[in-house]
């Protein structure tokens, strides 16, 4: 392989980061992972809201490269650092992802957009609500009864309950119409893993992983069961899913290994 120096700057856990890395496992790009906290103030925020590249040519017969990606958990253009990566790389370090030409890229981008407007909402409501949301702690006072106490949690307990329907109800719209896409062909935009379904990843990870409800909902429509089977096995995800569960702050360095088409 020729020389590549990635950083990718960011923790894990954040789905934007998680889609870049993946990405770059993928392509098989070597990179190293330097895990911030951006919520703390020696970290400023903007230097994480861009993705800087410059290429050089050396004195042998491949491109040198040395790359800064730099995101944060703020929804922050990860699918345009996938996009750079894709068509910007030189192809000795990849496996196409984006398409060879402008109707299957067309059709990846189509998903992509799928994604972006359609899956990511419902899919991080879904997660949140089942895994993260807080749930009320209740300190009873001389002014309130354990009666009153246990009326107030029985109401947000109902509002929560109704809040994950509500974002159930609505990624199962969602996945309704992925489930007929799928009984088409093997992924969203045809018989190969492409960016538009690596881009999925990430919040269906979290969706699976946050509750049995969450799991249910995937496997209850069986071309995206399979689909998700499909594309969470793969190797370079699984990378990315044992990052996610280190919790050490240290530069770690990865070599992506090949992922089966």
């Amino acid at each position: 392989m020729a020389s590549a120096v990635v950083q990718v700057f960011g923790q894990p856990a954040s789905t934007d980061v998680a889609r870049v890395m993946a990405c770059l496992l993928e392509r098989n790009l070597e990179f190293q992972l330097v895990r911030t906290d951006t919520f703390r103030r020696g970290h400023k925020i903007p230097e994480f809201v861009k993705m800087r590249a410059r290429s050089s040519i050396n004195n042998s017969r491949h491109t040198n490269l040395s790359a800064t990606l730099m995101t944060h958990a703020d929804h922050v253009h990860s699918r345009d650092i996938c996009r750079y990566v894709c068509t910007e790389f030189p192809r000795w370090c990849t496996k196409d992802l984006y398409g060879t030409g402008a109707l299957e890229r067309a059709c990846i981008e189509k998903w992509l957009q799928a994604e972006t407007q359609s899956f990511d909402a419902p899919s991080a409501a879904l997660a949140f609500h089942l895994a993260f949301a807080p749930r009320p702690v209740r300190v009873s006072s001389p002014a309130t009864s354990p009666h009153d106490d246990n009326e107030e949690d029985e109401e947000e307990e109902e509002r929560h309950a109704a809040t994950v329907a509500e974002s159930e109800r609505w990624l199962a719209r969602v996945l309704d119409v992925y489930d007929e896409a799928l009984g088409r062909s093997a992924y969203l935009a045809g018989d190969e893993f492409t960016l538009a379904d690596l881009s999925h990843l990430p919040n269906a990870h979290y969706v699976a992983c946050a509750d049995a409800r969450g799991r249910a909902l995937l496997a209850s429509r069986g071309n995206v069961a399979r689909w998700y089977a499909a594309i969470s096995a793969r190797p370079a995800w699984r990378q990315v899913v044992s990052a996610q569960a280190r919790s050490a702050h240290y530069p770690c360095a990865f070599q992506a290994t090949d992922s089966p088409r």
